[in-house]
């Protein structure tokens, strides 16, 4: 009985809603506007050394062409700055004024000149003591010397304190008040030192604090204070099923958290995968039709809002990481470059270059 009464209310509900009303089933995918990747250069993520320009391209030259002529990602991440350096303006061997050597104007050049962004990131899982330490010594004059680094080379910072257990919440907001007093949020995006952005672990279940506090406070829509965060990888590459229930985490919040976890935007961040890991070619590099940001697509594009938000699909991907992020492992410099995962990906989504500015509901 019900099954025959289905087409009848179909027809009526036909009647009823207005010509062009949005349904489930016809809305249409939000393609990602952010598909960056993080870059560890060729020293597993310390940039100590300065590079030529030509010596640089012949490594990485997949990243701003994917074998057309266009970039193969429209964001890059340098990675990592070290807090304490930073705070202190540390001049030695492998850093100038408090930033590592490699991360020159030139090499940010390289890709802005071909209209993709730049940010820097500060921290990462091996400077978790020293973002605590430079918190806890200094925090406003920490975001004063992130901003000062930002404006000299024309790019954005990426907060990536991954302190698990009892994180310094009052410094960290201190460092972003800091920043923002030199850089206020700019919602156009036009002016890239004022793209500021935090790294959450994959879901809600590993820094915690660090992600209810940056949800309740600074991912908003209605008073944004960070532009988006980024949902991190995971200890090793998910499966399709884990990476779409990991995201799902942030959308849905975590009510049942004491204090609770509240609800993220869609449109406030992105989704991360690996591009290399261990000894192992993956398709995120090399094959797009076998890969998680083609397998997960639907998902990242069509994800609706659960409580906060009023735009459906994330902001986008991001991969770890380019080049050499570690002493095991392929990389991705020659002959194991990306063209083929990454690169077709953003052939396949559009991804638009330069970057517009960035949904905000």
């Amino acid at each position: 009985m019900r099954l025959r009464l289905l087409p009848v209310l179909g027809l009526l509900l036909g009647l009823v809603l207005p010509l062009g009303t949005a349904t489930t089933a016809t809305a249409v995918p939000t393609p990602p506007q952010i598909y960056g990747a993080w870059h560890c250069g060729d020293d597993y993520c310390t940039w100590t050394t300065e590079r030529p320009v030509a010596e640089f391209d012949s490594k990485n030259h997949w990243l701003v062409d994917r074998g057309d002529g266009r970039p193969s990602v429209n964001l890059v991440v340098l990675s990592f700055v070290e807090p304490l350096k930073l705070l202190h303006k540390t001049n030695d061997a492998g850093t100038v004024d408090g930033v590592p050597r490699g991360m020159t104007p030139e090499i940010v050049d390289y890709f802005t000149s071909r209209g993709i962004r730049v940010q820097l990131s500060i921290g990462g899982i091996t400077y978790t003591d020293e973002w605590d330490a430079a918190l806890a010594e200094n925090a406003h004059q920490l975001g004063l010397n992130a901003a000062e680094t930002a404006s000299r080379l024309g790019v954005g910072i990426e907060i990536d304190y991954e302190q698990n257990t009892n994180p310094n919440l009052t410094g960290l907001q201190s460092f972003i008040d800091a920043y923002r007093s030199v850089h206020p949020y700019d919602a156009s995006g036009a002016r890239h030192p004022a793209r500021l952005t935090i790294d959450t672990a994959p879901g809600d279940r590993w820094l915690i604090d660090i992600n209810r506090k940056a949800t309740r406070d600074w991912l908003r829509t209605d008073t944004p204070v960070l532009d988006y965060a980024n949902a991190m990888v995971p200890a090793r590459q998910p499966s399709v099923s884990s990476a779409i229930a990991n995201w799902q985490e942030h959308v849905d919040g975590k009510a049942q958290y004491a204090p609770p976890v509240p609800p993220l935007a869609p449109a406030k961040f992105t989704g991360g995968l690996y591009i290399g890991y261990g000894s192992r070619t993956l398709p995120e590099c090399t094959d797009f039709a076998a890969s998680l940001q083609n397998l997960t697509g639907d998902f990242v594009q069509n994800t609706a809002p659960n409580g906060a938000g009023t735009s459906s699909g994330m902001l986008g991907y991001m991969f770890w990481a380019a080049e050499k992020p570690s002493t095991r492992g392929l990389g991705t410099q020659p002959p194991h470059t990306c063209e083929g995962g990454v690169g077709a990906g953003a052939a396949h989504y559009g991804v638009p270059l330069p970057m517009p500015p960035l949904r905000q509901s």
